[in-house]
């Protein structure tokens, strides 16, 4: 999905609440997870500031290896909020926050033979050149987020400090595929039904994607 396909429904849909708000408007940068961040927040009252950001780590390629098959992986983590901020004792930093994610994350492995040995279900297969297998993680496109932060104050004007801790929460889903000479075959499908089974048990255990950044912000 391209990151303008990701952004562009959470921008409109931010830009119409913006439309109602008279208080102070802020612009902030964040480092961390999920990686670079830029953001707008618009203070509807004296408790409640409403914001859109988007962040990206961009594509990221790494070996590694999974259920003892060896993969090429690329990962790619964009993602655009849309949060409201509740700061509970009026004045401070301090503020809880819910909101929605609109995420493009996901994960590519691959396998490709060349007389590799891999152990896939109960079987160990050679790989030809013409084998392959892939599989895609991927993470909900739309999530709930919930957290807690610091930073975004409705009131005054100037440089602040921004921080947040929260999560997207979701759980992702594992599909695949295995083609080739060697795989084409139903022995060889169901062994590597069963591989997937596996990362599917494991991927399952993780239901959240964790936001933990820092920045600073500029309100006027």
């Amino acid at each position: 999905m391209p990151v303008r396909t990701v952004l562009s429904p959470a921008l409109a849909a931010a830009a119409l609440a913006f439309s109602t708000a008279s208080h102070a408007g802020e612009v902030y940068g964040n480092i961390g997870l999920p990686g670079l961040m830029i953001g707008y927040a618009h203070a509807v009252n004296d408790r409640l500031t409403l914001r859109a950001d988007v962040a990206s780590i961009g594509s990221i390629s790494a070996d590694g290896r999974e259920e003892g098959i060896e993969y090429d992986g690329k990962a790619r983590l964009n993602r655009a909020g849309l949060f409201a901020d509740w700061f509970v004792f009026g004045s401070g930093g301090f503020r809880l926050t819910g909101g929605i994610t609109i995420n493009d994350m996901r994960i590519n492995l691959r396998a490709q033979g060349s007389g590799q040995t891999v152990h896939i279900g109960d079987t160990d297969y050679v790989l030809s050149a013409d084998d392959r297998l892939d599989v895609r993680v991927k993470f909900p496109t739309v999530t709930p987020y919930i957290g807690i932060g610091w930073g975004h104050q409705p009131q005054g004007t100037g440089w602040g400090f921004v921080a947040d801790l929260g999560a997207s929460i979701g759980k992702a889903k594992v599909r695949g595929k295995a083609t080739g000479p060697t795989l084409n075959n139903p022995a060889a499908q169901e062994d590597f039904r069963k591989e997937l089974d596996e990362l599917r048990d494991g991927v399952g255990k993780v239901r959240f994607v964790p936001q933990l950044s820092i920045g600073v912000s500029y309100r006027f």
